[in-house]
């Protein structure tokens, strides 16, 4: 009976100073402290220049960085897909869009109204013809080279450098970044010729020989 009151008392101390543990909120600093130091990123941010600029890390960095800005605007990326025609092939396309939301003026003024479809074509002209090669492929360069001059036409490159065709040919090129009208007009091949018929553009993908 008496061990029974001894752990009685002594699970009710314990459950006294638990409690008590529980509830107290202050009893004071026991050992040392040390505040909680939070570094500046800007400042860490800094220090690393620093120490790039002293050793000359950041030079070298802005030279890669413009050499190979160099590199791409000398030779851009290839257009993915596209390949040389080995069969001839003509279609048309349709610049016409229809208007997804009321166009209007700075002065609230209705331009064209949700719905409506509108044709490029019936307020400009496409005056030269669209010349796509492959600036690497020599006889593709000579066939549009020899048929068509900056009067008449544009000729746009796929892939190859055409800053290095200017310099050598001295005429103007041009390069379809991303693929981006080859893409919009469907060309997968080349070379390949865009000239305007009347509301729509005539495509045509030419067949060289060698290339059958």
């Amino acid at each position: 009976m008496r061990r029974g009151l001894e752990t009685a008392a002594i699970v009710a101390l314990l459950s006294l100073s638990m409690t008590s543990a529980t509830m107290a909120s202050d009893h004071g600093v026991v050992g040392q402290a040390f505040p909680i130091i939070e570094t500046d990123l800007l400042a860490t941010i800094e220090q690393r220049l620093q120490r790039l600029q002293a050793s000359g890390g950041i030079d070298r960095m802005n030279a890669d960085f413009a050499k190979r800005a160099e590199a791409r605007v000398r030779r851009p990326k290839p257009v993915d897909g596209i390949t040389p025609a080995t069969e001839a092939r003509t279609w048309a396309y349709d610049p016409t869009i229809v208007i997804e939301r009321d166009v209007r003026d700075q002065k609230g003024n209705l331009i064209a109204q949700a719905g409506r479809t509108v044709n490029p074509l019936d307020f400009v002209s496409v005056r030269q013809a669209l010349v796509f090669v492959d600036g690497d492929d020599k006889a593709q360069m000579a066939w549009a080279t020899a048929r068509y001059d900056d009067l008449n036409s544009k000729i746009i490159l796929v892939n190859g450098s055409p800053i290095e065709e200017m310099t050598a040919r001295k005429r103007r090129f041009y390069f379809d970044q991303e693929g981006r009208i080859t893409g919009k007009l469907g060309i997968r091949h080349t070379p390949a010729i865009a000239v305007q018929d009347g509301r729509v553009l005539k495509l045509s993908e030419i067949l060289l020989k060698g290339n059958s």
